[in-house]
């Protein structure tokens, strides 16, 4: 629940050569302290001068931060690698970074005025637990919603949406996969994938009986309009189409006539606000 603004960036392990899909090539590398230790400098000093430059810190505050010790606060861990045929450990990890700023299970309710946040690690002074009013959740929670029409999520590099190289590696990684499915007998499996996005999403697995508890199996596609509506009256349910409501009016011309208050006239507010906020 505390603001802490970090990036989870993924990077491909390795660099893309060559111009054309054919002539595609990957070559392994591996970032050494040292070459931390540069790229940490870099970042420091490109956020900090874009800093400056929106005016957020002075050119003074902008040096100091260049010149503290300890990277001025700025921290880089790359400790954390996945080989490419761990589609479970990618998986794991992507939706790591896509998790939740909190947990919802560790919120619960005192009473109308306070709530309590547990936290898995203790927070300063070794407290675990966080007492708020539901104004305080809103602040905090507020402070954490990115602007508006900002994408949370960027692709860079060969990644990106409008690279060259993007379909020539995307389909390399393709045929990678295919060619492990067909040498493990553990991803013949793969039938049941969208059942388990079904369930992750609705938390309902579609292979379960919701009479028995029992497994369902495919029996058979049926595809013939006429079977299909004869299984439809057997069980009741209708074979045709919902006829479609008419259309309705926007609710506030409902209300032309019955007042002497002009309709496109839009209600007094019951609160003052300043129109100088930039919201």
């Amino acid at each position: 629940m505390n603001a802490h603004l970090h990036f989870h960036v993924i990077v491909v392990g390795g660099l893309f050569f060559g111009e054309e899909a054919g002539s595609l090539r990957f070559e392994e590398t591996y970032l050494s302290a040292e070459a931390l230790a540069r790229l940490q400098s870099t970042l420091r000093k490109r956020i900090v001068s874009l800093f400056v430059r929106r005016g957020l810190l002075d050119q003074s505050e902008g040096e100091a931060l260049c010149r503290c010790e300890h990277a001025g606060g700025f921290s880089l861990d790359a400790g954390v690698r996945i080989e490419g045929d761990d589609r479970q450990g990618r998986e794991r990890l992507l939706r790591y970074c896509a998790r939740p700023a909190f947990a919802q299970e560790r919120l619960r309710q005192i009473d109308a005025e306070h709530l309590v946040y547990e936290s898995p690690k203790p927070g300063p002074g070794g407290r675990v637990s966080q007492i708020l009013t539901p104004l305080e959740l809103l602040d905090r929670l507020a402070a954490l919603i990115p602007p508006p029409r900002r994408h949370r999520r960027r692709y860079y590099g060969v990644l990106a949406p409008n690279a060259a190289l993007r379909s020539a590696v995307t389909a390399s990684a393709s045929a990678s996969a295919d060619a492990v499915t067909e040498e493990s007998a553990i991803r013949r499996a793969v039938r049941y994938a969208w059942a388990l996005l079904l369930a992750r999403i609705y938390e309902v697995f579609p292979l379960t009986s919701p009479k028995c508890g029992g497994a369902m199996r495919i029996i058979a596609f049926i595809d013939e309009g006429g079977a299909i509506r004869k299984i439809l009256q057997h069980l009741g349910e209708p074979i045709g189409p919902p006829k479609h409501a008419p259309a309705h009016g926007p609710p506030l011309w409902e209300a032309v006539g019955q007042s002497d208050a002009e309709p496109m006239t839009p209600p007094i507010p019951e609160f003052e606000f300043d129109p100088q906020i930039a919201w």
